[in-house]
């Protein structure tokens, strides 16, 4: 096309930036700006506009959040592929979110996750439904994955010599190495590869802390878990014959001393500390040497399940519970699930040097149950570690999900009868609503309005005492799917609640959070 493909106003009172991004937005919508087509580099157009490189910049990002623009390492970033277009209450969602609801005649007919019962002797499961905005949390973005340097990983891995034996039962000695790197890195936490073990996941790693536990007990071991808390490590423990002790939080997360006041002390506890999952929260350094304190002082060991804590939105990172311990109390777990995907399912243990009891242990279970991560995996995990490509993905995404937070600040912060909270790191939140009444009506509402959400209940580990409300995530859809289901969030609450409130704020431009 001649000329460029925006315009700015610079006597308009709306920033640059704003303009920049509305335009382009507008372009795709209108048709100008077609599916395939190359938008100019970030120097060109800021040459023809006569503004700042960084401020088109910023506006490509957004627009690649929001699924407008896509970018391919060392090609040029070209108008994605929207696929049918959304109605048009969708589109104006996605300019800002709406004090109302997003237009239901998109809605699907049937509650997200629902299944169809195949005919009678199919031999197929049917998949369950896929929500059209699929909002349940732990799902990290992958759209900014650096897909040359993910293709050369496991290209590199996968002709390379095949060996002839297993994998080595902690894992292959230079993914345990980039480990050791990485964690160094990312948290301040100056490990051995020695004390390094590779599992598949957190689960696995879980499950392998808990059947040494029973091993090392002779019976079955009594975990402390945090309530509310992580439901899958409820019942993997009870997989594995471990019995559990509930523990109801404080104001910032783990409360040690309802750890103290049990009958007994518990073999192990199981703590988030850097962001409690999932209400939020994170223990202040005192809480920390407390909790290693009480270790030391009954010989119980500190499960820290380290889950997300790349990414801090609010404050400054606190250490690990790790690197405060030297006397063999606390065993790290973490994984690449939310720095990178969950379908790679690996993760890792990081073991207490001074704890050789423990260490034996394991070493005795993998000696018997295999390194279950495949070895060609294992390999293409370091070459990306190791080629820096995790650690600038991270550094990007830090910033994609500050701006989301943003995004739902904006639509859902200071509802009445609605508590917003979980937002100082990680990729979820959660609304605490007044009842288990209004609880269930919102999660209902939205599954029939195609948004999936989970009930903050699920995540109880007490029957019949959990806090109503709803978990969300906001990393993995598209910022336009993202404003539409917070929109759709909003309104259902003040329906539910009845209760008038100011209308959202519209959120800013780059990728700044309002607060």
């Amino acid at each position: 096309m001649d000329g460029p493909i925006v315009d700015v106003d610079r006597g308009s009172a709306t920033p640059i930036g704003a303009q920049l991004v509305d335009g382009l937005r507008q372009g795709v919508l209108g048709g100008s700006l077609r599916p395939g087509d190359p938008v100019p580099s970030t120097r060109a157009l800021a040459s023809t506009l006569g503004i700042s490189r960084s401020v088109v910049v910023t506006a490509y990002d957004q627009l690649v959040g929001e699924g407008y623009l896509e970018t391919r390492q060392g090609a040029a970033t070209r108008v994605a592929e929207l696929g049918p277009r959304p109605d048009r209450s969708a589109d104006a969602a996605a300019s800002m979110p709406s004090a109302g609801p997003a237009g239901s005649s998109s809605a699907r007919s049937s509650p997200a996750g629902s299944t169809e019962t195949p005919p009678l002797g199919h031999a197929a499961i049917a998949a369950p439904a896929e929500p059209r905005i699929n909002l349940l949390p732990g799902r990290p973005s992958t759209s900014r994955l650096d897909t040359r340097a993910w293709r050369a990983a496991w290209r590199r891995a996968a002709t390379a010599e095949i060996p002839a034996d297993s994998p080595p039962p902690f894992g292959v000695p230079r993914l345990r190495v980039e480990i050791a790197d990485h964690l160094r890195h990312a948290r301040g936490l100056a490990c051995s590869p020695d004390d390094v073990v590779v599992t598949a996941g957190t689960s696995e790693a879980l499950g392998l802390v808990a059947s040494v536990l029973a091993d090392l007990a002779g019976r079955p071991p009594v975990i402390a878990i945090e309530h509310p808390g992580y439901p899958s490590a409820r019942r993997l423990f009870a997989r594995r014959g471990a019995r559990t002790a509930p523990l109801a939080l404080d104001r910032d997360g783990f409360d040690v001393g309802a750890l103290r006041r049990l009958p007994s002390p518990p073999d192990a506890v199981l703590v988030t500390p850097s962001h409690q999952y999932p209400i939020g929260g994170r223990l202040p350094v005192s809480t920390r040497l407390d909790l290693i304190g009480w270790a030391r002082t009954t010989g119980g060991l500190v499960i820290e399940d380290d889950y997300d804590s790349e990414f801090r939105h609010l404050g400054p990172p606190l250490p690990a519970l790790a690197s405060l311990d030297d006397g063999g109390r606390v065993v790290l777990v973490g994984s690449f699930s939310k720095v990178l995907t969950p379908w790679i399912r690996l993760g890792y243990l990081v073991l207490p040097p001074a704890n050789r009891e423990l260490r034996e242990a394991i070493a005795a279970s993998r000696d018997d149950e295999a390194c279950p991560v495949p070895g060609v995996a294992q390999h293409a995990i370091a070459e990306l570690l190791a080629s820096g490509a995790v650690r600038r993905h991270i550094a990007v995404v830090r910033r994609e999900y500050a701006h989301r937070r943003g995004l739902v600040l904006a639509a859902l912060d200071g509802l009445p009868a609605a508590t917003l909270s979980a937002l100082d790191g990680g990729l979820h939140a959660v609304v605490e609503l007044p009842d288990a009444a209004a609880s269930a009506a919102l999660v209902t509402r939205l599954a029939s309005e195609g948004v999936a959400v989970a009930p903050l209940s699920d995540y109880s580990a007490v029957p019949g005492d959990g806090r109503p409300g709803i978990v969300f995530g906001y990393a993995a859809p598209s910022d336009t799917r993202l404003v539409e289901g917070l929109a759709r969030i909003r309104s259902a609450i003040l329906d539910l609640t009845a209760a008038p409130a100011p209308a959202p704020a519209t959120p800013n431009s780059s990728f700044t959070p309002s607060r």
